[in-house]
């Protein structure tokens, strides 16, 4: 399955595909609330700039905007391509019908069919150009994996949907910032055994890759995080980055990447750092993500790299705590919304050959 070639003459009007997400978490009332910033910052121009609908339950987010008082119009379509002209007065949705009501902070079983259904019409729709591109709600992944599904999370499902090949990577961004970890959801004794040279040249090909597509860097700048304490301090800390990291680095810049590392990984951070590179490889999960939410909690992203289409996500979980409760912050989604309306847009100017 191959994503939709994007042009710079359809990126305006091709709007963004919002996945339903958990149905008891925060995701129908972020998605209501991102639609609610978009109209009021449309208000006076000439419409919003970047239109989305959300393929839902469309009585559970009327029900979630009433609740909340939010006053959220909610418009069914049928087609994707409704979506621009609604979207300037309502939130359009491509329905869904859950099996049973949502009982907010309780996730049901029940609900699991239309979760993943939610994402593979997603995927077929920006597969076939109808959809710019995907943001995915998160979705309660105890609940799926109760329910049959196999894959460990959105990243892999995406990717068998997408028709396989080569494993795709993770991406965190936030202005500023962006961390890439090698290894991820593993715990951190597994983490270190699957840290290979062949895992690192590979997150490093792609990612090299993604920052000239999807965000228009004509010559991406990689740094490589070592793994010990001080890189290792030449051995006396720790092998690995003499046995793998500085292999790995070797390889891409055999490759003609631009890459420098194993760089210690205390002193990767700060502000004057963070402006010798566009991305860093990180070799575990905590590695990556803590500075990126330490410097901006709420507008972190997540990008999944390496795929045919382009897929962002907030970086937060399904918050079943706080669900219903008006108090769940939509920040991180209107940064995936925007995240994802630029990386379409850089594809389209690549794609016509904009990029040197």
């Amino acid at each position: 399955m191959t994503g939709g070639r994007p042009t710079a003459g359809r990126a305006a009007k091709t709007p963004l595909a919002v996945t339903m997400g958990e149905p008891a978490g925060i995701a129908a009332e972020i998605t209501l609330m991102a639609w609610r910033a978009a109209h009021a910052a449309s208000a006076g121009s000439n419409g919003p700039s970047s239109a989305f609908f959300t393929i839902a339950d469309p009585e559970a987010l009327k029900s979630m905007s009433g609740r909340l008082g939010l006053s959220v119009p909610v418009a069914t379509i049928s087609a994707a391509k409704e979506a621009v002209a609604v979207f300037e007065h309502a939130l359009p949705v491509l329905p869904l019908t859950l099996a049973a009501p949502v009982r907010v902070g309780f996730p049901n079983p029940g609900h699991a069919p239309a979760v993943v259904e939610s994402v593979e019409r997603a995927v077929a729709l920006v597969s076939a150009g109808d959809a710019a591109a995907i943001v995915t709600n998160p979705v309660h992944k105890k609940v799926l994996y109760g329910t049959g599904f196999r894959h460990p999370g959105h990243t892999e499902f995406l990717a068998a949907l997408a028709g396989g090949g080569e494993a795709p990577v993770m991406m965190l961004a936030c202005p500023g910032l962006r961390v890439v970890p090698v290894t991820v959801h593993l715990p951190l004794a597994k983490a270190l055994a699957a840290l290979t040279k062949d895992v690192i040249v590979h997150a490093g090909r792609v990612t090299a890759a993604a920052l000239r597509r999807d965000f228009g860097i004509a010559k991406p700048r990689l740094a490589v995080a070592g793994l010990n304490p001080h890189a290792g301090e030449h051995g006396a800390l720790g092998d690995e980055e003499i046995q793998i990291i500085a292999p790995a680095v070797a390889a891409l810049r055999a490759e003609g990447f631009l890459v420098t590392g194993p760089e210690p990984a205390d002193t990767l951070f700060h502000a004057e750092a963070r402006q010798g590179y566009d991305a860093v490889l990180c070799m575990y999960h905590d590695q990556a993500l803590i500075p990126l939410k330490t410097i901006d909690f709420e507008n972190g992203v997540n990008i999944t790299l390496g795929l045919p289409f382009v897929r962002t996500s907030p970086d937060h979980g399904t918050a079943l705590s706080i669900a219903g409760q008006g108090i769940a912050s939509p920040a991180s989604l209107i940064a995936a919304l925007a995240t994802a309306r630029r990386m379409f847009d850089a594809r389209a100017k690549v794609s016509q050959g904009a990029l040197a």
